[in-house]
């Protein structure tokens, strides 16, 4: 019998996105520019499913030219013909929509694979009865046999994402380590790449039996940028840059940005979008970043923004950065005006859709998302020491409050945080962006600038600590055992700071199993709010002084022992996490779906059609989609996953 945590349930929670009115209020212009937007943001999405795994793209190909051929509804009579019932095709059309809603087989809120509940062989007999087959029979089986082992297979390595023996990934072949990726990260740092748009395969070479293969994300265009390609001997191996990777879809992206050129609003937008295709076409980080620096003076575009206002105000913010728990030299020398709003969706192409784009707007939620964001993830400095030799801070007196003494490390030349703490990097910024929010959601100062005071106020701090330590509870269904990883940032940046709060003591947090009224396990999670403001502000507050000292002086070491010794999840102390992960899986609830809009010129105008908020909304969404240019578009995505086949 198959782990339920590896199937989609038939009940799973599947909404549209709805955007009608805020797309409504659109003008002509911003509606058409929208439009091209979108098309371009949905081709390059695509890409997602080359990245998640090496059978990814000959499933999603499958799907498309059965149900371009026949809708759901008029596929059931064939599924029942061939001998399924009406819980197996439900089952297939959930399946199929959350291929769809993942672009891939593997979740993309926590890297685990989920395969379709029903036997394989009555999925085989309904593939066979479908009118795509009828119509291409040689096609479909050679497109079947191509995916339908690795379709159903959750051999260990198989059941998560991750690199080398811990799981599949697309971004290395298969025969990468941890190793031959940090050598490429030190390779690509000594030609000035970023490892952004790469990947690397590792292959042998002329007798040589370590040969690394780095390719660009690009349309391979003759010119500019050619000059990163070549051959080139580093620390004993050798590595050859080349262009071109997924260049079929990257043509697509860059030919809808220049249509939504057209139609843009001011010089901010035409040079953003003229950036962003020079990235796409050439490959080059650099552009995109360009790109990003005119997406930032393009203040509120009405596109983006439609119905939204701001947060709070940038003076109210900038008050704030003295309260955290560091020292004045470790925050950065200038706080970046932040231009925070709230959106309507029309399109977010790529791995599923944050949550947080459809939940409502808690008090807590929104006091800890929005410290989260704008003082989380923009507060710290780091510590650098650039390719000239010239420092951000004064290395003669700067001192570590976590030793005493002078800081000894920093970021040397084109190091980043991202290439220094690797694996670890985006988890542990997320912790340290969640604990900036706990910590300053304590003062009172703050929760006045949400519209928060009095008795309401002291409630919204307890509901979101509680929150926060019910999360690190929940994000035991996000750890593999077997091969003792976690697979979702955040998940295991909550987990880290229940393990903070559990260590503060003082029946700050109480944890304990027990028997639910359904005679299963279950666990208790308990706050004590008459001590948040004293145990755990102070436990926070030393935590997070820490997680910024040693970010900030690229102490990799120090900051890999604090963050992997807080992330273990073992059965050894005061609470059995191994078990508790086994209760976790059995009571938890599935992530939903979501079904977006598409849009469609008609004549001069551009509409936007809606599907409903169903599995066979969200496959419908999808195969008209891409049906102007379908089949063209099914068979580069095959040439593409052929070509990555060997690796």
């Amino acid at each position: 019998m198959v782990d339920s945590q590896y199937n989609l349930p038939n009940d799973i929670g599947i909404s549209a996105l709805d955007c009608a009115e805020a797309f409504r209020l659109l003008s002509p212009r911003e509606q058409m520019y929208s439009h091209y937007l979108s098309r371009s943001a949905w081709y390059g999405g695509l890409a997602v499913l080359l990245q998640t795994s090496p059978e990814s793209a000959n499933i999603f190909v499958l799907l498309q030219k059965i149900f371009r051929k026949q809708p759901a509804a008029q596929l059931e009579p064939v599924a029942t013909a061939a001998g399924l019932t009406s819980e197996e095709y439900q089952a297939f059309l959930v399946y199929a929509a959350g291929l769809y809603a993942n672009m891939g087989n593997y979740k993309s809120f926590g890297d685990t694979k989920f395969i379709p509940n029903l036997p394989k062989d009555h999925l085989k007999a309904l593939v066979f009865a479908s009118q795509a087959f009828q119509d291409q029979p040689s096609e479909m089986e050679a497109l079947w046999n191509s995916c339908s082992s690795a379709l159903f297979s959750l051999e260990d390595k198989q059941k998560q994402l991750g690199l080398g023996d811990k799981g599949i990934t697309t971004y290395f072949s298969g025969n990468c380590a941890l190793e031959d990726a940090e050598l490429a990260q030190k390779f690509l740092d000594s030609r000035n790449l970023s490892a952004y748009n790469t990947r690397l395969f590792k292959k042998e070479s002329g007798g040589k039996p370590w040969c690394g293969v780095v390719v660009l994300r690009d349309c391979a265009v003759d010119g500019e940028g050619e000059t990163h390609c070549g051959t080139f001997d580093f620390e004993g191996k050798e590595f050859t840059v080349k262009r071109g990777d997924y260049a079929p879809l990257m043509e697509k992206v860059s030919h809808y940005l220049e249509k939504a050129q057209a139609h843009a609003a001011n010089e901010n937008q035409k040079r953003m979008l003229e950036e962003y295709r020079r990235s796409f076409t050439l490959g080059s980080i650099d552009a995109h970043k360009e790109g990003s620096r005119y997406w930032i003076k393009d203040k509120g575009p009405i596109v983006e923004r439609a119905t939204g206002t701001p947060l709070a105000p940038e003076e109210s913010l900038k008050v704030l950065l003295p309260e955290l728990p560091w020292p004045r030299d470790f925050e950065k020398d200038n706080f970046l005006k932040p231009d925070f709003t709230s959106l309507d969706v029309l399109t977010f192409a790529g791995s599923g859709i944050p949550a947080g784009i459809n939940i409502p707007n808690w008090p807590s939620f929104e006091v800890q998302v929005g410290l989260h964001e704008l003082l989380g993830h923009g507060s710290g400095k780091l510590f650098v020491q650039d390719d000239t030799g010239k420092f951000n801070f004064d290395q003669s007196t700067l001192i570590n409050p976590e030793t005493g003494e002078k800081v000894t490390s920093w970021y040397r030349g084109s190091e980043t945080w991202d290439s220094k703490f690797s694996t670890i990097a985006s988890s542990y910024e997320e912790c340290r962006a969640e604990c900036v929010g706990l910590y300053l959601c304590l003062n009172k100062h703050v929760l006045s600038i949400f519209g928060h005071e009095g008795q309401g106020a002291e409630e919204v701090v307890y509901v979101n600590w509680l929150n926060m330590v019910r999360a690190g509870l929940l994000g035991l269904e996000f750890y593999t055992a077997e091969s003792s990883s976690w697979r979702q940032a955040h998940m295991q940046a909550r987990f880290v700071i229940l393990r903070v709060l559990l260590e503060a003591g003082e029946g700050l947090v109480g944890l304990e199993e027990v028997t639910g009224e359904d005679g299963q396990p279950d666990a208790r999670i308990t706050l004590d709010r008459t001590k948040i403001h004293t145990v755990g502000k102070t436990a926070i507050q030393r935590f997070l002084c820490k997680l910024q000292v040693l970010k900030a002086t690229a102490d990799v070491e120090g900051g890999r022992a604090l963050y992997d010794g807080y992330s273990a999840v073992t059965d050894i102390g005061p609470h059995n996490f191994l078990r508790l992960r086994d209760t976790v899986l059995l009571r938890k609830d599935e992530r939903k779906m979501f079904v977006q809009a598409n849009t469609r010129i008609n004549g001069e105008a551009v509409e936007l059609v809606e599907y409903e908020g169903s599995a066979a909304g969200l496959i419908r969404s999808f195969t008209e989609r891409f049906q102007d240019d379908a089949e063209q578009l099914e068979a580069n995505l095959l040439e593409l996953s052929n070509r990555d086949s060997p690796c």
